[in-house]
């Protein structure tokens, strides 16, 4: 391995800058690899940490960067040499795979999961080290479209609502309605249209409103200063104009934010579904009976199960998703006006870093 020292951004305090550092070289330990970082994503996790009093798992200073791709280039007992070289994409949630809760299919769950930079160093630096055992090798059909960088927002952006799709049993010609399309709510629009559903799209932003478009939206309503009732009458239009069925409507609410949940809260109805997938501090109030009363159900999910990632790249392989027209490349060293940007809202795609 490589013994040169490694360049990171590590928060050091809250609301503050992220101070570049040059730290020592990490050896993989056992069932350990070490990544050279091809790309990180900006998730609105990472500002939560670093501007909205979300508090990491592991200790400052800590780098941050949870949606990673790279190439292995070194690892620890236990891990199969084979890896060595080869490219791969970091899940953002990497269970044990040992304990009762992964052995009975509940990964996402398990309680000695890492999540780097959240439990440890991630990946705004130019190498991770990371638990192996769900590494997901990049193969040749997905390389020759996408460069590597590309593929950073695979580990999150587009996992997340994949599994929350997955988990929905979103059907062909059903309704499905996404409340929040910019970061992973883009994704979220690309995965039910892919998954051959009727897809609405709600934000308040218009240029999210036509990236969404874009993303395979067959409607889409800008509800800024729209009143609840309104909005569903909306979606209700949208609906019969798309042939979708007027019950069991799958809900994502990606948004991250009190508006958002509410509003999807707000449009359960009979047998349908509320994945809640965007994150707030905020706390909401709704009428939690409209479950029993609708027969509707509501679910999260902690990122995704790991083996999911598998299938995704044959969707990307496959050209099913369509990454290249939502990501930007950014110098690592631009990291904190990148961050700025998105508290302040102001990125339209999902930013990349990559290591200069």
């Amino acid at each position: 391995m490589n013994d040169a020292a490694w360049n990171a951004w590590m928060m050091t305090a809250p609301g503050g800058p992220l101070e570049r550092r040059t730290l020592a070289p990490v050896v993989p330990g056992a069932g350990e690899a070490t990544v050279e970082v091809a790309g990180c994503g900006v998730c609105h996790t990472d500002v939560s940490f670093l501007r909205h009093g979300v508090k990491t798992r592991g200790s400052l200073p800590l780098v941050l960067g949870h949606e990673i791709s790279g190439i292995v280039r070194d690892v620890g007992d236990g891990v199969d040499r084979s890896l060595v070289g080869v490219p791969v994409i970091v899940p953002a949630v990497l269970p044990c795979g040992t304990c009762d809760l992964c052995v009975a299919g509940h990964r996402s769950i398990c309680r000695r999961q890492v999540m780097p930079g959240n439990d440890r160093h991630g990946g705004f630096a130019s190498h991770v080290t990371v638990p192996a055992r769900y590494l997901c090798r990049v193969n040749d059909e997905v390389l020759s479209t996408h460069q590597l960088w590309e593929l950073a927002v695979v580990s999150d952006a587009v996992a997340t609502p994949f599994q929350a799709v997955r988990n929905s049993g979103l059907a062909p010609g059903e309704l499905a309605v996404v409340v929040g399309v910019g970061g992973v709510g883009v994704y979220g629009v690309q995965v039910a249209a892919a998954a051959g559903a009727r897809v609405v799209a709600l934000d308040l932003d218009d240029r999210r409103l036509d990236q969404a478009q874009r993303a395979g939206a067959h409607a889409v309503f800008n509800v800024r200063d729209v009143p609840a009732k309104e909005v569903r009458k909306q979606v209700k239009g949208a609906a019969d104009a798309l042939g979708a069925p007027p019950h069991l409507w799958k809900i994502y609410e990606m948004s991250g934010t009190r508006g958002g949940q509410e509003t999807a809260f707000g449009l359960l109805g009979f047998g349908a579904s509320l994945a809640v997938v965007g994150y707030t501090m905020d706390r909401v109030e709704v009428p939690l009976s409209n479950l029993m009363a609708f027969e509707a159900t509501a679910r999260g999910n902690w990122g995704a199960d790991p083996l999911v990632y598998g299938d995704m790249l044959q969707w990307i392989g496959a050209g099913r998703l369509t990454l290249k027209p939502f990501v930007e490349r950014h110098a690592l060293r631009e990291i904190n006006a990148v961050f700025e940007d998105a508290h302040h809202g102001r990125l339209l795609k999902r930013a990349v870093m990559v290591p200069d």
